[in-house]
């Protein structure tokens, strides 16, 4: 049986504390190929190059939540598995019309409701492959908030998947960092600063401070 096969997603709330999901993890590495890793980085690739202003989005943020997880002692197996989600994260904004998607200006509140879709389309396109399933839950809630007022499912706290969480903050953090028509791009000090703010509200304390006392993020970040 492969990863996921027979499986329900609920049981994946709480991913680091499930021995069970955490040896089935591994086994999912495994059925993972190096090649396969590499189409699913040029898929989101493609998408990413839809807009003009998240050209390389995915690259970052799935290089950012993989040294926030190794900062915080993730094991190298479940590293691997949130740079894959990190990749994917993303993935439901290919069902997005490109009226909203690629709309110079701010978004109306209708649109807005548009673009929160895009967990669950994720989720919806990824649970179809047997060996994604695990990514796909992750995909599905990685704009939950700690505090349960996020989507789509109002999780709160450890109810909201660690690699959730973990992309959360680096999606937000590159999010910030990049230029938007209908505004400048932050420094990295006015986006650390913007995290420091929303923790423990929007993100998840332990994921903040993992990322805020990574020594070589300055660096890293300038080179991306």
């Amino acid at each position: 049986m492969r990863p996921g096969e027979g499986q329900s997603l609920k049981e994946y709330d709480n991913m680091e504390q499930n021995t069970a999901v955490t040896e089935e993890i591994n086994q999912f590495m495994s059925y993972l190929s190096h090649d396969v890793h590499e189409t699913l980085e040029v898929l989101t690739a493609a998408l990413d190059a839809r807009h003009p202003y998240t050209g390389g989005h995915s690259y970052r943020v799935a290089e950012l939540s993989t040294c926030i997880a190794r900062e915080m002692g993730v094991g190298e197996s479940q590293q691997h598995f949130i740079h894959i989600a990190a990749h994917l994260h993303d993935i439901g904004k290919i069902g997005m019309p490109d009226s909203v998607l690629l709309k110079k200006g701010r978004l109306t509140v209708e649109e807005y409701e548009v673009i929160k879709k895009h967990p669950e389309t994720g989720f919806q396109i990824l649970r179809k492959v047997k060996i994604l399933q695990y990514v796909a839950h992750v995909v599905r809630h990685h704009h939950e908030r700690w505090d349960g007022a996020g989507y789509p499912g109002g999780l709160a706290g450890e109810h909201i998947p660690l690699a959730s969480r973990i992309i959360a903050v680096a999606d937000a953090y590159d999010a910030m960092t990049s230029m938007r028509p209908y505004r400048p791009s932050l420094t990295h000090e006015q986006s650390i600063a913007e995290l420091g703010r929303c923790r423990g509200s929007q993100f998840d304390p332990a994921v903040v401070d993992a990322f805020i006392r990574w020594k070589p993020l300055i660096t890293i970040c300038a080179e991306m």
